[in-house]
C-alpha cells in the first residue's frame, strides 16, 4: 500500500476561505484552547488512555494537527488498567509569563498541574496541587497584579453535588513547578437557572471578569457567560450559544481565543453519541461587553452555531490539513494517532521494516478484551467508514491471539486463535461496564501466516470482513451495535495478547487504513 493512495478522512477546511463545522469530527471532549503569538493550542480529555491530555497545534483555528501529549504516563499506579470513565477529566491550558500550563482534574485523586517551556517537547512531571474527590473541571487565572487563581466545578457521583462554581487563590512556590491551593468560596451556584453548570474557563477584559461555562447537560444545554467587575461576584449571567434551529445540540464546553487580527473565536464540543464529542468553531464578537457566540442573535444576545462560515483571517497560507488517521507504520515512533488502554510498557510494540510488532502481551485468567491494557487504540475520524489491516501471524504461538477491535459502551474484537497449527477466527463481545463477554467460534480455519481484517462502520453498526489475500472477501461474526462509552466515543484498533500457559509470541500489522464507504 502506498501512502500517496491514503486521504484524510475528515477535512473542515474548504479551500475557497471558508469551513464547515465540525472542525474535527473527533472525539476531543472537553477542549480548551490559547493563543501564543501566532500559534493555537488545544488541549482535550482522555480519561483513562496513555499517553494522556492531547495537544493539538493550529496556525488558523481550523487544520489542526495531534503535536504531543502532556502526560506520557497517568500518574498513578492505578491507570496500570483500564478505569473506563476514570482518569484525566476536562484539561484547561494557559500561557503565562514563558511557561505553559495544563491543570488535569482527575475526579477520584485530585487536580495535577503539568508545565513547558516547550510544548512540543517534554512536559515535566505533573504535580498534584489540590488532592480531593469531586474537584473536575479546573481552569487557572492571572489577574493583573499577579495573583494567581484557579476557578472550578464539582462532580456529583464523587462528591455528591454539582452546579456550583468555586474560586480559590494559588500560592506559587516561585518555581513554576509546586503549587499550593489556599482556600477559596463558592461564587455561583446554578441550581435555579442554569442547572448542571461546569466546566467554567475565566477571562478579563475592560475590568470585567467573565467565567465561560457551558449548563444544562452535554446533550441538551447550553453555553452561559458570568460577569462581574469583583473576581468573587456577584456574578450577572447571559446565556450566548444555544442550539436553536441548527442540528449542533447542546453546544457544549470550550474556550474563548483572540487572533492577532483582533478577531474573537470560540470552541466548543458537540456531544454526538458514538463518535463521542466532536469539536466545533464559531465566530464571536462584543456587545455592550456581552460577548454573542455564533449568528442569528436574539434580542437576549444569544445565537446559534454556524455549520459553515468563512476563515479567521490570519497572516500567511496555513496548508489543509487534519490529525493523522491512517498509518502504514513506516515511521521510527508510533504514531500520534495513537494512545493504549492504560499505561503501557514500551515493551509491548516495536517498530521495523515497515510494520508495527505486537508483543502478545500474557493476561491475567478471565480478563475481558475491554480491560486489557494492551489494546492499541484511536478514535473515529469520521462518523462512517472502513478501516483494514494486514496481520502476519506466523510469530504467534499456541494461546497467542491478535485481531482487530471496537471499543465502546460494547466492546466487539475479531480475534485470531493460534490452535496447534493453524488459526481459528473468533469474536468476542461484550458490555464495558459489566458482564461477561461472549466468545464465538466462527468456524473459519487458516492455514496460512497471513490474516487481513476489515471493519465497516455505517449508522452506528460495526460489521465484520476477513480475507485470506486481501481481495476475496468473507463476512465474519454478527454486526455489533457501535455505542459510546464511558464519556468518551467508540475507538477502533489492534490487540495481541497471551492466555493460558506457556510462552508468548507476537504478530506483526502492516498497515492500518481508513477508507471512506464505497
Amino acid at each position: 500500500m502506498e501512502r500517496k493512495d491514503i486521504k484524510k478522512m475528515w477535512i473542515a477546511d474548504q479551500g475557497d476561505g471558508t469551513y464547515r463545522n465540525p472542525i474535527l469530527y473527533t472525539d476531543y471532549s472537553d477542549p480548551d484552547v490559547i493563543r501564543v503569538g501566532t500559534d493555537y493550542f488545544m488541549v482535550a480529555s482522555s480519561f483513562s488512555n496513555a499517553p494522556s491530555v492531547p495537544l493539538l497545534h493550529s496556525k488558523d483555528l481550523v487544520n489542526w494537527k495531534v503535536i504531543n501529549y502532556v502526560m506520557r504516563r497517568l500518574p498513578f499506579k492505578s491507570y496500570d488498567r483500564p478505569r473506563h470513565g476514570c482518569g484525566a477529566w476536562a484539561p484547561a491550558i494557559r500561557f503565562h509569563d514563558g511557561l505553559y500550563y495544563v491543570f488535569v482534574p482527575f475526579p477520584d485523586e485530585g487536580i495535577m498541574m503539568v508545565t513547558a517551556r516547550d510544548p512540543w517537547g517534554e512536559w515535566d512531571e505533573p504535580v498534584m496541587i489540590k488532592r480531593a474527590s469531586g474537584w473536575i473541571d479546573p481552569c487557572p487565572f492571572w489577574d493583573d497584579d499577579g495573583t494567581m487563581y484557579m476557578v472550578n466545578g464539582f462532580a456529583k457521583s464523587r462528591i455528591g453535588f454539582k452546579s456550583a462554581l468555586y474560586l480559590c487563590p494559588i500560592r506559587d512556590d516561585g518555581k513554576g513547578l509546586e503549587a499550593i491551593v489556599d482556600e477559596g468560596m463558592f461564587v455561583y451556584d446554578g441550581h435555579r437557572t442554569q442547572p448542571t453548570i461546569e466546566g467554567p474557563k475565566l477571562y478579563k477584559r475592560n475590568g470585567w471578569y467573565y467565567i465561560f461555562a457551558p449548563a444544562g447537560g452535554v446533550k441538551t444545554g447550553w453555553q452561559t457567560v458570568l460577569r462581574s467587575r469583583d473576581i468573587y461576584g456577584p456574578y450577572e449571567e447571559r446565556i450566548v450559544l444555544r442550539q436553536g434551529g441548527t442540528p449542533v445540540n447542546a453546544p457544549h464546553q470550550g474556550g474563548w481565543v483572540d487572533t492577532p487580527e483582533g478577531e474573537d473565536w470560540f470552541i466548543h464540543f458537540q456531544d454526538v453519541g458514538s463518535a463521542g464529542r466532536i469539536i466545533h468553531l464559531q465566530p464571536m464578537r462584543w456587545e455592550d461587553d456581552w460577548p454573542v457566540i455564533g449568528v442569528n442573535q436574539d434580542e437576549n444576545g444569544c445565537g446559534e452555531p454556524v455549520l459553515r462560515y468563512r476563515k479567521p483571517r490570519v497572516e500567511g497560507a496555513c496548508p489543509i490539513d487534519a490529525p493523522e488517521d491512517s498509518d502504514l507504520f513506516d515511521g521510527t515512533a508510533l504514531g500520534l494517532q495513537w494512545q493504549w488502554n492504560a499505561n503501557y510498557d514500551e515493551s509491548w510494540y516495536s517498530l521495523r521494516d515497515g510494520s508495527l510488532t505486537l508483543r502478545a502481551v500474557p493476561q491475567e485468567e478471565g480478563t475481558r478484551l475491554c480491560d486489557m491494557p494492551n489494546l492499541l487504540l484511536q478514535k473515529w475520524p469520521t462518523p462512517e467508514f472502513t478501516v483494514e489491516t494486514c496481520l502476519h501471524t506466523e510469530g504467534l504461538r499456541e494461546g497467542d491471539g491478535c485481531g482487530m477491535i471496537s471499543l465502546g459502551g460494547l466492546c466487539d474484537g475479531l480475534i485470531a486463535f493460534r490452535r496447534g497449527d493453524g488459526l481459528e477466527l473468533r469474536q468476542r463481545t461484550g458490555l464495558t461496564k459489566k458482564g461477561p463477554e461472549t466468545d464465538d467460534d466462527l468456524g473459519v480455519r487458516i492455514r496460512g501466516d497471513v490474516l487481513y481484517l476489515k471493519m465497516t462502520v455505517e449508522a452506528d453498526a460495526v460489521r465484520w470482513t476477513w480475507s485470506p489475500d486481501g481481495e476475496k472477501w468473507s463476512p465474519a461474526g454478527k454486526p455489533t451495535a457501535a455505542t459510546a462509552g464511558v464519556w468518551v466515543g467508540v475507538k477502533v484498533g489492534l490487540a495481541a495478547f497471551h492466555e493460558g500457559d506457556g510462552g508468548s509470541g507476537e504478530a506483526r500489522a502492516d498497515y492500518f487504513v481508513f477508507r471512506p464507504l464505497d
